[in-house]
């Protein structure tokens, strides 16, 4: 029979015809054979059963061994004996490998055979130890899973015994942490996840019935995953392990871990990372509350290291999860946590920010209804973040613009979600050791670190370096200082009187003018003189004191027309009326100008109220404490559109005349008694940068809180400061006029320069000009909370550096195109020189540093309800040169400033020397009536190409040489 079978399966016949042959042959089983027909059939279906070349010819070995295996047992169980088994476990069969699942499928068959003869015990025992010893060589996926069959089809085979078993439980987790997927089509995807649960399924078996083996070996999957030095990745397959833990076995082993003194920081970052690894796994279930609850874990006893760094590290491929359908339910767990409790930076958030608008735009693309429930999810989430962590426009609007059409959740919702979830609440401050330091930015600098709380402090010094000069100039100034001191030495005898005179003119200037005045008076100090009019007796009190800011209180919503009326002027436009504006203040006894004046081509209209309306004004102490009746993160609508204030008007209302009145009454000496009077403040000497803060904060008397006014404010980019100077002496005008004294003046030139021009005229108010530098804003509704950042630009003043161009000047008068637009004048300037300078803007936000436009800080409040201007710097501007947009005089461009005087005089004077050798080598070219030559060598600091020689020197060159005018060419 086995000849005819073997003859049967090597044939050339028909398929149909062998299976009618095979089938007569398995008819024949029941009939009797001796033992070694048995045999020599068993062994004939053994071999096609494992060393078949074809599905056929091993479908023909198993059905035959079956078959004669149930009619002639005895001879089987003599066949399939220890020995067989051992064999093929241990040294497979002939050429086929003993890691073959083969090996298994036939074992497997051979031991449903003999499961009621006696010798089935001795095969049970024998399997539990290969069992132990195969999970040990940590198989691949395809035998552990057939190992696994096996065993769960016969649990008689595993090991048995609370150490065998354990043991058994630690390799089989070990065994999964090596899986590695063979191929990466859906197919081969598909049956390597089906290979992994029915691995993962046995050991939930093994756990249920003996439970003692549980914690151990989820302990040993913790030093698996936690293990830094291990030369192979762990398996994501692991978490398939993870929806058999007990969900109520949580808190026990969380608290063991997290408090573990055993287990290091380095060993738990890691362990975390590859549980967050496991939200790839597509069927796993629990994974994202193991997760959270381990983060959880931690932030109770406070491992902010871990917690930093493990988010910083994961929340771009959590976020990546949510591509996937399957996994996306977990990922938007994890993330919302994350975000949620990452809130003492918005590095976090910011690296998925990017991601967000594909993502959105994917899901508005597909339309299915699990698709818009998460993207309702995910928008309120976002949203959450952006309220946070405001201060970004242009990474939000691109953001704020696909969810336009989605409802945006109301701020106390928004509150109450950000208030669950952060753990730094859980501690004071976070320890300086979690800093993260940052590079440059795309911009050339460096941001500065938030170390809790450190917004505010931030946004200022980052603010008042982009005020200060650049120490590398003050490097070479000192040096050149130092050669002309060499200089003036040679000559010293020669000019020993005229040098002797001139220096103590110096000295009486500089000791009078600088004497115990600090960086911060020189820089942010000035003036301001206050005058108190008694109403009753006319008589006034005076009082002059120094400041570094000015404080701007919101003028009540009554009286903004009257304070802006103070700034209106007439100015008569055909195509339609214009209205221009500039600070003003008034002196005692002066009448204050309260009419509103616009020409429109007819006689200007006179508001008559605004005095009452001054009169009625509250004192400056209720000035800085005024506030509208207002809804936190509404802006007030009565200062919306055009009758959104200004700085000009805050800086109006703050030198306005003030009535004492009532309980505020001033007591006059001369009366010996209480009486109304008029309070006015000038400002009497300008800083060199004017910083005005804006009184945002105020108390509410009838809520018993301290509120923000919301109240947008325009931000001029120029400003004009009124200042009434008084007649100066001559000590102060010969300070101000010591820097023009050259060396080589006469006595009597020298007299001329030190002598006050406007000493015997009456003062009157000068229009010091301001340019715009920094502004600092707040971001929140309270004082209490909320976030600082800064808008700053690198200004200078154009009379620092000795140059004055001649640039084109600024008409107050707009051209009819733009009136059309209602564009005031001072904004049309504003544009063009926001327009000509690109990238001279800078946004700081702590540690990220990013370009921006003046735009962008005009329009913040508009975008950003709650971030409003706080602190605005102004930097002087030298008023007889005005503002240039195409040179580098009183701008910087692009970061670059220009060069002080005493560097500019000596790159002259080497340009002289330079002129003079190209003039003997006879390279001229008759041209202009200027020199101009390339850039000098001894430039230390950017410069146009071509430097303008003063027009006395080319005289001069034109004297000796005997030529009408010259062009350098280099």
């Amino acid at each position: 029979m086995d000849k005819i079978l073997e003859g049967l399966v090597s044939s050339s016949h028909p398929l149909p015809l062998k299976r009618v042959i095979v089938r007569r042959v398995v008819e024949l089983a029941e009939t009797p054979l001796s033992q070694a027909q048995c045999r020599a059939m068993f062994a004939l279906s053994t071999r096609l059963v494992l060393q078949g070349p074809d599905a056929f010819q091993r479908q023909v070995g198993r059905q035959v061994l079956e078959a004669y295996g149930r009619y002639h047992r005895t001879e089987f169980e003599a066949f399939f004996n220890r020995g067989l088994v051992l064999g093929l476990l241990q040294r497979g069969y002939g050429e086929l490998s003993c890691r073959d699942p083969a090996i298994l499928d036939y074992i497997q068959a051979g031991l449903r055979l003999i499961m009621s003869c006696p010798s089935v015990l001795e095969l049970f025992e024998l399997l539990q130890v290969e069992a132990l010893r195969l999970v040990c060589e940590r198989p691949a996926p395809p035998l552990c899973a057939r190992l696994c069959q096996l065993l769960g089809d016969f649990p008689q085979c595993l090991p048995r015994g609370r150490k065998l078993s354990l043991a058994f439980c630690q390799q089989l987790v070990r065994s999964i942490a090596h899986f590695q997927s063979q191929g990466s089509r859906e197919a081969e995807l598909r049956l390597y996840v089906s290979q992994v649960t029915q691995v993962s399924g046995l050991l939930r078996s093994v756990w249920k019935a003996e439970p003692d083996t549980l914690l151990p070996s989820l302990q040993e999957l913790f030093a698996v995953i936690a293990a830094v030095d291990t030369p192979f990745e762990p398996s994501v397959a692991l978490a398939s392990l993870v929806q058999h833990i007990p969900l109520q076995m949580i808190t026990v082993l969380i608290m063991s871990l997290t408090t573990d003194p055993n287990v290091k920081d380095a060993s738990m970052t890691q362990a975390l990372c590859r549980m967050i690894d496991w939200l790839s796994w597509p069927l796993a279930q629990h994974v994202e509350t193991w997760v959270i609850a381990l983060l959880k874990g931690l932030a109770a006893v406070q491992k902010f290291t871990i917690l930093i760094d493990v988010t910083l590290m994961k929340i771009e491929l959590v976020f990546n999860r949510l591509w996937f359908p399957l996994v996306r339910p977990g990922a938007l767990a994890v993330l919302s946590h994350m975000l949620l409790s990452f809130q003492h930076s918005p590095e976090a958030f910011h690296l998925i920010v990017p991601h967000v608008v594909s993502l959105v735009h994917s899901f508005k693309s597909d339309g299915l209804p699990s698709s818009t429930a998460f993207l309702m999810q995910l928008a309120e989430l976002i949203h959450c973040m952006m309220y946070h962590y405001s201060g970004f426009p242009e990474l939000y609007e691109p953001i704020l613009e696909v969810f336009k059409d989605m409802p945006k959740p109301s701020e106390e919702k928004m509150k109450l979600i950000l208030s669950q979830s952060a753990w730094t609440s859980q501690s004071n401050s976070l320890p300086s050791c979690l800093s993260r330091l940052s590079g440059k930015s795309e911009t050339g600098k460096t941001g500065l670190i938030n170390l809790g709380n450190t917004c505010y402090m931030n946004s200022i010094i980052q603010a008042l370096f982009m005020a200060t000069e650049l120490h590398e100039e003050e490097r070479t100034l000192k040096a050149l200082s130092s050669a002309k001191a060499a200089e003036s030495r040679k000559n010293e005898e020669s000019q020993a009187q005229e040098t002797v005179h001139k220096a103590q003119v110096f000295a009486e200037a500089l000791c009078m003018g600088s004497e115990e005045r600090t960086l911060i008076e020189r820089m942010f100090g000035g003036k301001l003189k206050t005058t108190i009019c008694c109403l009753n007796c006319k008589s006034t009190s005076q009082k002059e004191e120094a400041f570094t800011d000015l404080s701007l209180a919101f003028c009540p919503p009554m009286s903004l027309e009257s304070v802006s009326s103070k700034c209106m002027e007439c100015s008569e436009i055909k195509d339609g009326p214009v209205v221009q504006t500039s600070i003003s203040a008034t002196s005692a006894g002066e009448t204050p100008l309260n009419s509103l004046e616009i020409s429109d081509g007819c006689n200007a209209v006179t508001n008559e109220a605004a005095l009452k309306d001054f009169s009625a004004e509250p004192n400056s102490e209720a000035k800085s404490e005024f506030n509208k009746d207002q809804d936190n993160g509404d802006v007030s609508p009565a200062l919306v559109g055009k009758n959104t204030p200004s700085v000009t008007d805050l800086l109006n209302y703050f030198l306005a005349p003030e009535i004492l009145s009532g309980d505020n009454k001033y007591y006059c000496e001369k009366c010996a008694s209480l009486q109304n009077a008029e309070k006015t403040m000038q400002i009497v000497e300008e800083p060199e940068y004017l910083i005005l803060t804006l009184l945002r904060f105020s108390y509410d008397p009838k809520c018993h809180i301290r509120r923000k006014i919301l109240d947008s404010v325009s931000l001029p980019l120029l400003l004009e400061l009124p200042v009434k100077r008084a007649a100066p002496p001559l000590a102060v005008v010969s300070r101000s006029l010591a820097v023009d004294v050259e060396i080589s003046d006469t006595g009597e030139n020298l007299a001329k320069k030190l002598k006050p021009s406007g000493a015997d005229e009456v003062p009157c108010p000068q229009l010091v000009p301001y340019v715009l530098s920094s502004v600092v804003v707040h971001s929140g509704v309270s004082s209490e909370s909320g976030h600082y950042y800064s808008y700053a630009r690198n200004v200078t003043s154009s009379g620092s550096s000795g140059q004055c161009h001649q640039p084109k000047a600024f008409s107050l008068i707009s051209p009819p195109n733009k009136l059309l637009a209602e564009e005031s004048p001072c904004a049309v300037i504003e544009n063009e020189l926001d327009t000509e300078m690109p990238k001279e803007w800078f946004l700081f936000n702590d540690s990220r540093v990013t370009f921006t436009s003046f735009q962008s800080v005009q329009k913040i409040t508009s975008r950003f309800p709650k971030d409003t201007a706080y602190v605005l710097i102004y930097k002087k501007q030298n008023s007889t040169c005005g503002y240039n947009t195409n040179s580098a005089n009183g701008l910087w461009v692009n970061g670059d400033p220009p060069l002080q005087k005493d560097l500019m005089d000596a790159i002259t004077k080497d340009n002289k020397l330079y002129l003079q050798v190209r003039l003997r080598s006879k390279s001229l070219v008759l041209e202009h009536k200027h020199f101009k030559l390339p850039q000098p060598r001894a430039l230390s600091a950017p410069m146009d190409l071509m430097t303008t020689i003063p027009r006395e020197v080319v005289d001069q060159q034109v004297e000796e040489e005997g030529v009408d005018s010259v062009l350098l060419v280099d």
